[in-house]
């Protein structure tokens, strides 16, 4: 991955699922020629969300997006799929973190269940 705003935003992100769940799992999957560094997945008692870096937006794609409650509107992809639900965020967009922490604590509480 390149050492720009998508880099920034994916430590960003990676710090944040840290402080809302301390026990999470990060790995790197899915790795091919394409993509040597694979894609990072981050579990704890299941798959909560993947990170992917594309040209214009780094993508979070909730496993069960679809089933978790979002009431300060962070889902804004992938919004008619069946199980998940993802948020695409852009150069110059800021996440609210406070929401996003509690959307991951939300997905953490809901594979323990």
């Amino acid at each position: 991955m390149s050492d720009d705003w998508r880099n920034e935003t994916v430590e960003h992100v990676r710090a944040l699922i840290e402080r809302a769940e301390p026990e999470v799992i990060e790995e790197a999957k899915w790795r091919k020629a394409s993509n040597p560094d694979g894609v990072p997945t981050f579990s704890c008692d299941g798959l909560i969300c993947t990170v992917e870096t594309y040209k214009d937006k780094v993508k979070l794609t909730f496993a069960k997006g679809a089933s978790l409650d979002d009431p300060s509107g962070l889902f804004n992809a992938s919004l008619d799929a069946g199980t998940r639900r993802a948020i695409d965020i852009r150069s110059g967009d800021s996440l609210d973190e406070d929401a996003f922490v509690e959307l991951i604590k939300e997905a953490v509480a809901l594979n323990r269940s």
